[in-house]
């Protein structure tokens, strides 16, 4: 009766951990975003268990079924569609719940992108603040990069932001206007086959040429 919260590969299928393995081929049943993603990684290591969706628009009314299916004695995977879950996916309302009808949650960490990004950048990486993605708003957007420019005052530190490739050209835009002088690296499509790595000043990396396809992790300094 344990809910396990298992990474599994940002990118590349071969870095899936031998314990989150073993857990994915135990449990009785795995939550995962796309049932159709996950289970491509499910097959390729002979992993067959049920699926069944978790994602941001069904969260809050899953969590009664899955609370009954735990405290009947069934351990229950969550997955995300890539990397850690609850870093920037769905997970916490369940997480939150199952912890107050006090079933033991469990981490089987491994990939992440915010650190396999922190750990190729050359930029410093012992304090950092995990931004993720900003808000659609204008206005909020504006709010909280004003507001990360006074912490870096208060607190030199490094940012971690995560962007997809159609709104990557407004948040160098953004940067570049609120940390001028920062120094950036562009990662996109970490661990798979067309990873690209640009790093510099934030004007040379919006004046670079990008393809603006896959998911990317920027880290400012």
């Amino acid at each position: 009766m344990s809910l396990f919260v298992v990474a599994t590969p940002i990118g590349n299928s071969k870095d899936i951990t031998l314990r989150a393995l073993e857990t994915l081929k135990s449990v009785d049943l795995i939550l995962c975003e796309d049932t159709r993603h996950s289970g491509q990684l499910l097959s390729q290591y002979e992993i067959k268990k049920p699926l069944l969706s978790f994602h941001d628009h069904n969260e809050t009314e899953r969590i009664p079924e899955l609370i009954t299916k735990l405290k009947s004695g069934e351990d229950i995977a969550l997955i995300s569609d890539a990397g850690t879950p609850l870093i920037s996916d769905p997970g916490f309302k369940l997480v939150r719940a199952v912890r107050e009808e006090k079933i033991p949650v469990v981490t089987i960490p491994g990939p992440a992108a915010v650190t396999a990004a922190l750990s190729i950048a050359g930029l410093p990486t012992d304090k950092f603040l995990f931004v993720g993605y900003l808000p659609k708003s204008a206005g909020k957007r504006k709010t909280l990069m004003s507001n990360l420019v006074k912490i870096k005052e208060i607190l030199p530190q490094t940012l971690v932001f995560y962007e997809s490739p159609y709104r990557i050209e407004k948040l160098l835009g953004e940067i570049e206007t609120h940390f001028p002088d920062s120094k950036v690296s562009l990662q996109r499509e970490l661990t798979k086959i067309h990873e690209q790595v640009q790093i510099g000043g934030i004007n040379e990396i919006i004046n670079q040429p990008k393809v603006l396809k896959g998911e990317f992790t920027i880290v400012v300094y």
